[in-house]
Formats: C-alpha cells, sequence, structure tokens
C-alpha cells in the first residue's frame, strides 16, 4: 500500500537510518523547523512507545535517554517532538499531486474536478468508475473538520440559487491578492470573483450598510461566498491541533490513514460547501460557523453529494488538481446571515493553537468545471445533521 504525504520519503530512509539516528542529533532538524510534520507509523517495523504527544514515536535508538523519531532520525524530544504536529504534512515532497494539464495528447490526465453544476437533475461526464461520495455526516466516518475558508463568489452553480456571474455589491472591491497560498493564487493576477447570490437588493440597507468588521479581512456586506470546511480522517481530532492553515496540513497530518493504493480518499477526505450573502441584520446572526455547515431549517436542507478534487485559481479547465477523488457535500441553496456571524468565525478562527491568518480573507474562485471532468455520480439527498 502506498500512503499519502511523507510516507514514501520515509521508507526510502527509515533503514539507514537506524544506525545514523544512533550516533548523534547533529543531522536532526534545525530550530526553525521544530514544528515541522512528525511522522506517524503503525506498521510495527519500530519499537516504538507513545510519549507526550500522541503523533510522536519514541524509541531507545540505544541511547538511555528520551529520543524521537523524526524524519526518519532520533532526535532530542525536548527540542523536535514538541509543537504543532501537522506543520508541513502537505505532500509537496510528492510530484504526484502538483497540478497538470487537465488533457495530454487528447487524453483526460486528472479524475474528477470540482467545483462544479450542482442542480438537481445535473449529470457530469466524467466516470467516476462506480466511486460513491460518503452520503453520511463526516463524523460518523471518522472524519473531523480541519479548517475553514471561505470564496469570493461561488465555485459550484446552482440554478435559481447561485448562478449570477460578477454581480457586485457597491462596497465590494477584490480581495487582497494573497500571495503566500500558491493553491488560491493565479500568478499575481486579480482575485477571480465566483457566481452570486440572487438575494442583493440595493434598495434594502440591510445589504448597504457596511459592519464594522473586528477579525475577518476584506469581507463585506451584500457578496456572495462560498464557506468551505475541509473533513479529514487523518486529521489531529479533539486535540488544539484540529484546525490548520493551510488546510492540507490539517488533512494530511497523520500517516496511515489515507491511501493512493488501495485509493480510499473519497472515503477519507470530505469538504462541506454552504453559500451566504452576508446582511448587517442580527436576524440572521448564526454563533458558531466555525465548526461546520450550518444545519437547521432551510440551512442546509438540500445537499448535493459527489467526488471531485480540491479547488482555488490555480486550476481552471486547463490546470487541473490532482488532490482527487475527495467527497463533496454541497448545500444547494442560498443562504443570508448576519456579518456578525462571520466575524465570530474569524474571532474563532484567531483562537486556534495554529496561525490561521492565512484564511482569514476571502479566497478567489476557481472557474465552475467543465462537463468532461464534472463527476457522474452526483446525488441529492435530505441532509441529516452535517455538523463535523
Amino acid at each position: 500500500m502506498v500512503a499519502f504525504g511523507k510516507m514514501l520519503a520515509f521508507l526510502a530512509v527509515g533503514s539507514a537510518s537506524q544506525s545514523a539516528g544512533d550516533a548523534s542529533n547533529d543531522s536532526c532538524a534545525s530550530p526553525q523547523d521544530e514544528t515541522s510534520h512528525l511522522q506517524v507509523h503503525s506498521a510495527g517495523q519500530h519499537d516504538a512507545e507513545e510519549y507526550g504527544s500522541k503523533w510522536c514515536l519514541l524509541k531507545s535508538c540505544k541511547v538511555a535517554k528520551k529520543l524521537c523519531l523524526f524524519r526518519g532520525k532520533c532526535c532530542d524530544y525536548a527540542k523536535v517532538c514538541k509543537g504543532n504536529p501537522c506543520a508541513g504534512s502537505k505532500p509537496t515532497d510528492n510530484p504526484y499531486f502538483d497540478n497538470v494539464n487537465c488533457i495530454e495528447d487528447g487524453v483526460k490526465n486528472v479524475l474528477e474536478q470540482s467545483g462544479i453544476n450542482v442542480t438537481k437533475g445535473y449529470v457530469g461526464g466524467f466516470n467516476t468508475s462506480g466511486r460513491e461520495p460518503i452520503l453520511v455526516p463526516y463524523a460518523e466516518e471518522g472524519l473531523c473538520p480541519v479548517n475553514v475558508h471561505w470564496h469570493w463568489g461561488t465555485e459550484h452553480y446552482s440554478e435559481g440559487e447561485y448562478d449570477v456571474e460578477l454581480l457586485a455589491a457597491p462596497m465590494s472591491k477584490a480581495p487582497d491578492q494573497p500571495t503566500s497560498d500558491a493553491d488560491f493564487s493565479l500568478l499575481q493576477g486579480p482575485v477571480r470573483q465566483g457566481f452570486q447570490c440572487r438575494s442583493y437588493n440595493s434598495t434594502d440597507p440591510t445589504f448597504t450598510t457596511e459592519y464594522a468588521w473586528k477579525y475577518c479581512k476584506d469581507t463585506y456586506v451584500g457578496e456572495t461566498y462560498e464557506v468551505h470546511w475541509p473533513h479529514s480522517a487523518a486529521g489531529a481530532c479533539d486535540t488544539k491541533w484540529q484546525y490548520q492553515s493551510p488546510f492540507y496540513d490539517g488533512v494530511f497530518c497523520r500517516d496511515g490513514i489515507i491511501f493512493l493504493d488501495p485509493l480510499n480518499t473519497y472515503e477519507k477526505i470530505g469538504v462541506q460547501a454552504q453559500v451566504f450573502t452576508i446582511v448587517n441584520d442580527e436576524d440572521y446572526y448564526v454563533p458558531d460557523l466555525f465548526k461546520g455547515m450550518i444545519v437547521n431549517g432551510n440551512y442546509g436542507s438540500d445537499i448535493a453529494y459527489y467526488t471531485g478534487s480540491t479547488t482555488g485559481t490555480s486550476r481552471s479547465n486547463t490546470i487541473c488538481s490532482r488532490y482527487t477523488p475527495i467527497t463533496w457535500q454541497v448545500d444547494r441553496k442560498c443562504h443570508l446571515i448576519s456579518a456578525s456571524s462571520f466575524d465570530k468565525m474569524c474571532k474563532d478562527m484567531k483562537a486556534q493553537a495554529d496561525d490561521m491568518t492565512d484564511d482569514l480573507h476571502p479566497h478567489g474562485s476557481r472557474e465552475l468545471v467543465d462537463f468532461a471532468f464534472a463527476a457522474d455520480n452526483l446525488q441529492l439527498l435530505q441532509a441529516q445533521s452535517h455538523r463535523a
């Protein structure tokens, strides 16, 4: 079996490190690497015991003091086996996950993509070979939320709900271009705006009276945003490190759970998506937008389920994501929500152990995925409780 993340690199150095690690700590991480990802392996090839963080594996390395296995070497626990255990977990060392041409030499070069048309009755043109999305609340399958972020406009399309192109409220402006996250930026160009809800009313002050934001950045009353809650079975669930920015660090925090062979990504990784137009009206206040999709009354009552990919404006209908397939659960309706609800969510984000600053502003929206790369397994079901 081939696991995601740095498992491949670990397997390559594991046997060599057995003797090299016994010698000294000189080759261990430098101070700036102290919060880098700590490998977790349960295959039994190492004599290890848990100590402190449950993500750390210790081994004696024939030295009479506590050491931890870090990047295939035996290192001083006090120096490296602490801090954020998920930092650096995004599998950047595996070129498999780099963006690629969607079509190469006239042949489809990737699996199904996101976001797609989630209108009732829509069936995409990509043969998913019988793959089924997760059709129950993610928590029932052992997934937990590992991040929350939102996009300017929507990346999905729902006819009659969020289907208007480039309808911007008078006070809106493009969010500041994020330069540190290539997955959400398109070179140095403007952030792309997605589809808009039909809710905006220029004569109603609830859509035009700006809110005094304290925590969210570049977010405006009257605008439409698609909120995403990535979930993973490999997250640091039920620890202070559960929520991560970038979200990939949370998705791939623990090794030995997500595999390419046999492929189980769509069973272990999922995203909730819900679309809102922000209003300056406390009647639409929701106290906890941080932990997952709102399921209450009309909110979260009409869900589209399908398999797709990660999104963001580094992807298009020419350049595609290799982080696929994963499950998507998308609310097909557009909802009103108070600006204070969003600001409370940002306050909660700032309170996390990991620094979520890069997700305190809206990200650009990927263009709608063409029919050819939209999954043929879209299903519409009445929602159960889809919180976490």
